[in-house]
């Protein structure tokens, strides 16, 4: 547990992929190698240890549990890389070789502070491509002998580790779009929103997304939508129409006998309006909760904007961030694992966003040891300019007073009336804050003796 969380404050404080990196010494890094090694060290038990910092966190409260999948490809190390049972096949057009994570990030559903990881599925195919199946065979399985069993073994399971908590909306792009999942996961707390991906027929042979569209307009509301440069789109208002019905859609020829035959939904439609809009926002959603009105509606469609941030986990995760992908770990057990733990460390930059766009105070040391604050404050008279825009507006008993620091540190202009730093402006802070604290603990030591 101990070598544990000293990789978990390197990784925070480094933010590095690279054991070597992360060591301070040799033997330091041989301690953490052997860690990562160790089978006595499962993937279970790391898992384990992150959900079960939700478990109290969530007492109580309504909580958004956002799930996705990704793929780790190590392809560009394949000669390096020992071949086990760690690592297989992955979607990569050209040259896919690691394995694939699913976590449930759990969000709370009124101030979305994050609360950690309910569950992360992690696994890999096998290392020879497999024959095609027909796309009828791979219909006739059931839905345990799938992949897509995924998204509701990690619905079951964040059940299980939230069962403390009010309410749980469980989040899910279009494959979650399951019979079997609407069928067995919700409850009188528990509910599925979920972007729909089959126009599926309801009853009276109306075609699902034909039949939304022609529902009254309930309202409108508007939206900024930031600018692309690489899709060349610029930043624009955009105004949304919302509709929604109840709807009910009926057990598919492959689904187990077990199940309903007919199960009940509520169908959300958010569409974009106006002339000459390339890619316009376009939602249909599926929902287990009760919608019968436009706030609630509205409350539904907040709720799945909230899907992104398992993308910015991701980018964290990979090229933006961490770099997993770039590992010089050998074993695919041990690059799992570190990729475990990174994703445990991203909960505190996500803690840092959303503890600095609150008004509340948050307690420096849920981040930064005495030592970090210390070195902070001398960073800060640095930082700081000399108008009063320019200068740090926080006390030193509140969390933001260091964030900003860590934000300026990683580019952040520091003017109040910008755009709030976003997660890899804080990852980039904390990657030049690294360097800045070795320096320093070295001087202090020096100046010391």
């Amino acid at each position: 547990m101990n070598r544990s969380n000293a990789i978990l404050n390197r990784l925070f404080s480094n933010s590095v992929h690279s054991i070597r990196r992360l060591a301070g010494s040799d033997s330091e890094a041989k301690a953490m190698y052997r860690f990562l090694q160790d089978d006595r060290v499962s993937e279970e038990d790391i898992v384990q240890n992150m959900s079960s910092n939700c478990v109290s966190c969530v007492k109580d409260r309504p909580v958004l549990c956002i799930q996705d999948t990704s793929d780790i490809n190590l392809y560009n190390h394949r000669n390096r890389l020992k071949k086990d049972n760690y690592i297989g096949i992955t979607n990569a057009t050209v040259g896919g070789l690691g394995f694939h994570i699913h976590p449930s990030f759990v969000v709370d559903a009124e101030s979305f502070m994050p609360y950690g990881f309910s569950s992360v599925k992690i696994w890999n195919r096998s290392q020879e491509q497999a024959p095609k199946d027909l796309s009828h065979q791979k219909k006739m399985l059931p839905i345990e002998g799938k992949e897509s069993y995924k998204w509701l073994e990690s619905s079951q399971k964040s059940k299980e580790v939230l069962q403390a908590a009010r309410e749980i909306i469980i989040i899910q792009d279009r494959e979650g779009d399951i019979y079997e999942q609407f069928a067995l996961v919700p409850d009188s707390r528990t509910h599925l929103l979920i972007r729909a991906k089959s126009n599926r027929i309801l009853q009276g042979k109306q075609k699902l997304f034909d039949y939304l569209s022609s529902q009254p307009l309930q309202g409108t509301y508007q939206v900024e939508v930031e600018g692309d440069k690489r899709r060349n789109s610029s930043k624009r208002t955009a105004t949304i129409e919302v509709r929604f019905s109840a709807i009910t859609t009926s057990r598919h020829q492959y689904a187990s006998k077990s199940l309903p035959e007919k199960i009940s939904l509520y169908a959300i439609e958010a569409k974009e309006v106006g002339k000459d809009i390339e890619s316009p926002i376009h939602w249909r959603l599926l929902t287990t909760k009760k919608v019968e009105d436009l706030p609630t509606a509205l409350l539904c469609i907040e709720w799945y904007t909230c899907r992104w941030v398992i993308e910015e986990v991701f980018r964290i995760l990979k090229k933006e961030g961490f770099n997993i992908e770039a590992s010089e770990l050998s074993q695919g057990k041990a690059v799992r694992k570190l990729c475990l733990m990174m994703l445990e460390t991203i909960i505190k930059l996500f803690i840092m966003q959303i503890a600095y766009a609150t008004p509340e105070e948050s307690a420096p040391q849920s981040c930064f040891s005495p030592q970090e604050i210390e070195c902070l404050e001398q960073q800060i008279e640095q930082l700081e300019g000399k108008t009063d825009k320019l200068k740090n507006p926080y006390t030193s008993f509140d969390l933001k007073r260091y964030i900003w620091a860590i934000a300026r540190l990683g580019g952040w202009k520091g003017y109040l009336s910008e755009r709030k730093p976003g997660i890899t402006t804080f990852w980039m802070g904390l990657q030049k804050f690294a360097a800045v604290m070795q320096g320093w603990m070295l001087f202090r030591d020096v100046s010391r003796r």
